[in-house]
């Protein structure tokens, strides 16, 4: 009995998404006896990306973690310069106590320099970390910094500061391990194979009455449309918005 295999727009998958769609693809497929359905050579070549597409997610993680470092970094330089210019501020009003403890607060600044935020990510982080050092361990400046109202500020750049300092050493070592991989080229080549494989199936099903390929096409096809679905709601979000880089990617159909 002949049975058609549903198409999806592969292009329109995240490579997160990709990698996962084509390893439930395999999954599937794993179930049947591809051998004696004739479709043995067709699936060992969707197969055969699977380690290379592996890589992809890994170098996707790595890039997602530089999305993360230049967030952190960007709530650091924010925390950085709001604090150096309340400080700024208070040097200028005329209540006393609150001008001398903002008059230590310069100088802490002054030390350890007001472009902190300009610097380059480990230096950042170093001179974000020398400033620190001295909130924590010298009484006149935690006192100054209490006086103000800077002691959320302050904290939470300590919270963030290491956030960013963790985050950037784990990409260092993923990276270190990560193979570079041509995500674009291989994503051709596997749309290629898929594309072929899905054709087959089509093709024996005719070719072979004997043989049953419909609980086969089945099973793909509910997972094809499940991700169709998705991939139209996010184009009408997309008309709708213009954006959808913030969204999550699409969780696998379990």
């Amino acid at each position: 009995m002949s049975v058609e295999v549903s198409r999806l727009p592969l292009k329109e998958l995240w490579n997160s998404e990709y990698t996962i769609f084509v390893d439930q693809i395999s999954k599937i497929v794993a179930k049947y006896n591809v051998q004696d359905l004739h479709l043995k050579k067709s699936f060992d070549r969707v197969s055969a990306f699977l380690p290379s597409l592996a890589k992809v997610t890994a170098q996707e993680l790595s890039s997602q973690f530089s999305n993360s470092l230049k967030d952190l970094d960007n709530e650091r330089d924010s925390l950085i310069n709001g604090i150096i210019a309340q400080v700024k501020t208070m040097s200028k009003i005329t209540i006393p106590a609150l001008a001398t403890q903002a008059a230590v607060l310069s100088r802490l600044f002054d030390k350890h320099g007001r472009d902190i935020a300009t610097a380059g990510y480990n230096a950042e982080t170093k001179r974000i970390n020398d400033l620190l050092s001295d909130y924590h361990t010298k009484a006149e400046i935690k006192t100054a910094v209490d006086a103000i109202s800077l002691t959320l500020l302050f904290d939470q750049l300590a919270v963030v500061n290491t956030q960013f300092e963790e985050l950037f050493l784990q990409r260092n070592e993923d990276d270190a391990t990560t193979e570079s991989v041509d995500a674009r080229a291989l994503r051709s080549e596997t749309d290629k194979a898929i594309t072929a494989f899905f054709d087959a199936i089509v093709f024996c099903s005719s070719e072979y009455d004997e043989l049953d390929y419909t609980p086969l096409a089945n099973e793909l096809n509910e997972v094809i449309n499940y991700y169709k679905t998705h991939l139209k709601a996010r184009s009408t979000r997309r008309s709708n918005s213009g954006n959808v880089s913030s969204e999550t990617p699409i969780e696998p159909k379990a």
